[in-house]
């Protein structure tokens, strides 16, 4: 009976994942048309306040910092574990994007940093990662580690109770991605639903390729 690669099974994953997400975006659009116009959580105070800063732990256990990945671009997402939507798709949407990226993806860190320590132990963070990438790094850490690294990157979340949610609650958090230079300086931020992998691909490696030129 043939067997399925690891790479495939992924890539099966990220497409069932993609068409989730355009269920969810199709839904979105219809509960906006029927919604006020309300100001967002998210409070951005500017891209001089935005920096990589952060003290947790990889999925392998390690202790790390920003600077153990100053040699390389930082592609930065903070979510959580149990996220039904939002997370899934967004780092679906990133492992797609560096697929697209071919061998420049070396010179990306595709970082994934909990909101949610408290359940996303750096174990289940293993395991929820090699979901959707071989090269996506999970971090996780103790409350105040990874809420002064939501702090650095200026990222809103709460724990928000819910009913049928794991534990009795959910976290809710802003869904950008974020992309910083290889000392921690923010140069760009993304959403998913903005623009397709191809398009985030050719966007990075133009600034990829102008950081060579400079």
């Amino acid at each position: 009976m043939p067997t399925t690669s690891p790479d495939h099974f992924h890539k099966r994953l990220r497409f069932v994942l993609w068409g989730a997400a355009a269920l969810v975006a199709l839904a979105a659009l219809a509960a906006l048309a029927f919604r006020d116009n309300e100001p967002p959580k998210v409070a951005y105070t500017g891209e001089a306040d935005v920096r990589s800063d952060f003290e947790l732990v990889d999925h392998t256990g390690r202790a790390v910092t920003e600077a153990d990945y100053a040699a390389r671009w930082q592609l930065v997402f903070f979510g959580f574990t149990n996220c039904p939507d939002i997370c899934p798709t967004t780092l679906a949407y990133m492992g797609s994007m560096l697929d697209l990226l071919g061998p420049d993806a070396d010179r990306v860190a595709p970082i994934f940093i909990t909101v949610d320590p408290a359940r996303d132990t750096p174990e289940v963070m293993a395991e929820y990662v090699a979901n959707f990438h071989p090269a996506l790094i999970g971090l996780s850490g103790t409350p105040a580690q990874t809420a002064a690294a939501a702090q650095s990157f200026k990222v809103y979340h709460e724990p928000m109770p819910h009913d049928h949610a794991p534990d009795g609650y959910t976290m809710a958090h802003a869904g950008y991605i974020y992309l910083m230079t290889p000392d921690g300086q923010f140069e760009a931020i993304y959403q998913q639903q903005d623009q397709l992998p191809e398009a985030l691909a050719a966007e990075i490696e133009k600034r990829l390729d102008k950081a060579v030129q400079s």
